[in-house]
């Protein structure tokens, strides 16, 4: 599958605890409590996402701008896909980090790079003829083969993954990726059963723990839909502790399965308030179930796809005060709700960043305020 031309440089390195504390105490005026925790690293409460955006050359230009403004401001935790915007997305990424190290912006140390694979990712733009595409790129070059491929797009195949996954390092200019996701896992049980599914989640992890072993990969999850937001009576439903009990058999107690994401936001709000885990027989809501089980969880879709930037009830206003308007509103409810290390928002333009990250200035809110929202009246 082709690529791009490899970069002026290889960056070496990965997101350290010394690395994004350094980073953590010097961009001024942030609250204190803006800095969450994970795996013994600072990572900044709104993280920047790339999903949304045109796969020209004037988004990518728009995309580096914002990505090295974010950085700026207070967001070391940048969440990409392979196939966001045709491999344009990770793309980006690798050019703004050439320009920030370059310009000693930035210590690679200090910045937690995450992105996934599953998905078939088209280079720069869609072919005129996708099956083409897939049987030249994947299919005849033995990174998969065709039964390994669910709704024509999403593999989760061993070799498919080793193959992205050394797309993605080139993409991005990097030695090591610090959060390795597989993609939204549970599109495979919508033709798969179950027991089958677990057997291509145990080879995948298997793979991605040897990843971890050759240093080209730190940590890896699950980035999810709707796996996690439904509950078990639903054929797409995944529990996390199976999940988990799939990691040690792939990697021992040791395993290095520690981060999830999932969409939360002020509509989808099923992560803390729906029971959809099993936990010791106990029906509870995700992020529940993550903190007993030590499993860090990443919000995406903070802003809904921006459906969320606008038009909010008044009420959000009297519970999320002290903000500009309905965007940080949000983007506060979500970073704010326990449990959540991130809040992914998408920030395609310098001027996205710099209004989105103003929410990092005032300290998260309380829960106990913000989920009278949901409570139905006496």
């Amino acid at each position: 599958m082709p690529g791009p031309p490899a970069g002026p440089h290889t960056h070496r390195g990965y997101a350290t605890p010394e690395g994004t504390q350094r980073y953590a105490t010097r961009i001024p005026g942030l609250s204190p409590d803006h800095f969450s925790t994970a795996q013994g690293l600072r990572l900044s409460s709104i993280g920047l996402g790339t999903y949304l955006g045109n796969p020209d050359e004037a988004a990518q230009q728009r995309y580096i701008e914002a990505l090295r403004r974010a950085v700026a401001l207070g967001a070391n935790h940048v969440d990409t896909a392979i196939n966001y915007r045709f491999q344009r997305s990770e793309r980006a990424i690798g050019e703004a980090l050439e320009q920030m190290l370059h310009a000693k912006e930035l210590k690679r140390d200090e910045v937690f790079i995450a992105t996934k694979g599953g998905y078939l990712p088209f280079d720069t733009a869609p072919p005129r003829d996708p099956w083409e595409y897939l049987l030249k790129e994947v299919i005849r070059p033995g990174l998969a083969r065709e039964e390994d491929i669910v709704a024509g797009c999403h593999c989760l195949a061993p070799s498919y993954i080793e193959g992205m996954l050394k797309m993605s390092l080139r993409n991005m200019r990097l030695d090591t990726i610090d959060l390795y996701y597989l993609h939204n896992p549970e599109q495979q049980l919508d033709e798969i059963p179950r027991e089958e599914f677990h057997q291509r989640l145990r080879a995948a992890f298997q793979l991605l723990e040897k990843k971890v072993g050759e240093g080209a990969i730190r940590w890896y999850g699950t980035a999810t839909w709707n796996g996690y937001r439904v509950g078990p009576e639903d054929p797409g439903h995944l529990s996390l502790q199976e999940v988990l009990n799939i990691a040690r058999e792939a990697g021992g107690e040791g395993h290095h399965l520690r981060f999830l994401q999932a969409p939360c936001n002020l509509a989808m709000p099923e992560l803390f308030l729906a029971p959809t885990q099993v936990l010791d027989g106990k029906r509870m809501p995700l992020l529940e179930a993550a903190r007993k089980l030590g499993v860090h969880v990443v919000c995406s879709a903070s802003l809904m796809q921006s459906r969320l930037a606008r038009g909010l009830p008044g009420a959000v206003a009297g519970v999320l005060p002290g903000l500009q308007s309905d965007a940080q509103r949000a983007i506060q409810f979500v970073r704010s709700t326990p449990g959540v290390t991130t809040a992914l928002v998408g920030m395609g333009r310098a001027e996205h960043a710099e209004h989105n990250l103003e929410v990092a200035r005032v300290a998260r809110a309380k829960a106990d305020g913000f989920q009278a929202l949901y409570r139905k009246p006496d």
